[in-house]
């Protein structure tokens, strides 16, 4: 069933509440999802760097000295701040890969959740609210975030399992449904040197969207053409560095809901994830439409409630 959330802030004024208000939303889906939940926020620019956001089961052992050693592999400044069982670690943009790399040999298992410049990506087995408190998520502050809670329907309840997925740099998804054609489309990514981390349909449809912006499509553009490639039924919210998109398949079974006011636009499984939002009770609220691609950027964003439409 699964639950999804979006928050995309025109006014910088509540960006030092978006973690609190994401939360809240997610925390109100919980029961369309108890297995697993995730929140990706999108924060401050790291200035020149990059984000690696990480996470292991043992993190106490894998994080303990990990800047030193990595940062002495790597020959460069690294530095990393720990948040129970993930931590975010800071590096110079052009030694991602290669810390992507190191990473799989140390111990631990460390995974990667999510990679770019502003977005932190953090996922447990677990209710909303506990995972939510485990990251103190309501502290958190940004320009938009995107939130899921998880009811597992095609794959195991893991961490690497549930949603956020992120597949390209400050690009993440978070999905509500089901895709009959992932496995061929899996494929046919990884040889296109897409990486796909887990055997979960999402992951799919988020390394989709990355090998269509790598080819040159605005998010807008590939949203519009998953309508034709993707198979299946399907809720997509997509957030991209200075972006935030919604868009869903021509049967539109999965319930969705939208909300516009000059200071945000929100999105939500079911109205009431987006009834504690400030201003609601004059926001312009809509279903959002099937086949329809919807698209604010911080670059675009109307200072009036608009529907954008890629």
């Amino acid at each position: 069933m699964c639950g999804i959330v979006g928050l995309f802030l025109k006014d910088k004024s509540l960006e030092p509440e978006l973690g609190s208000l994401l939360t809240d939303m997610l925390v109100t889906m919980t029961d369309r999802g108890p297995d697993s939940a995730g929140i990706a926020i999108y924060g401050g620019d790291t200035d020149g760097s990059s984000k690696l956001t990480i996470q292991s089961d043992a993190a106490s052992d894998a994080f303990d000295g990990l800047e030193e050693t990595l940062g002495s592999q790597l020959g460069a400044s690294v530095s990393i701040d720990v948040k129970d069982t993930h931590a975010v670690l800071e590096l110079p943009t052009d030694q991602i890969e290669a810390a992507r790399d190191a990473l799989r040999d140390m111990p631990g298992d460390i995974r990667v959740m999510s990679v770019g410049d502003i977005i932190e990506i953090y996922k447990e087995v677990g209710l909303p609210k506990d995972v939510a408190e485990r990251f103190e998520i309501s502290n958190m502050s940004g320009s938009h975030g995107i939130g899921h809670t998880r009811m597992a329907t095609e794959s195991a309840v893991t961490t690497m399992g549930a949603h956020p997925f992120n597949t390209g740099s400050d690009q993440c998804l978070v999905h509500n449904g089901s895709l009959s054609n992932h496995n061929s489309l899996r494929r046919k990514l990884r040889r296109e040197g897409v990486r796909i981390e887990t055997e979960n349909d999402s992951e799919v449809a988020a390394a989709y969207l990355t090998w269509k912006m790598q080819n040159g499509a605005t998010l807008g553009g590939a949203l519009e053409d998953s309508l034709d490639d993707l198979d299946g039924f399907f809720t997509f919210v997509v957030g991209t560095k200075d972006g935030f998109g919604v868009v869903r398949d021509p049967i539109a079974c999965k319930p969705a809901v939208m909300a516009e006011t000059e200071q945000y636009v929100a999105f939500g499984s079911e109205y009431r994830a987006l009834v504690n939002l400030p201003g609601i009770e004059d926001a312009r609220v809509w279903e959002p439409e099937p086949a329809t691609v919807y698209f604010w950027s911080h670059d675009s964003a109307p200072t009036t409630p608009a529907e954008k439409a890629a």
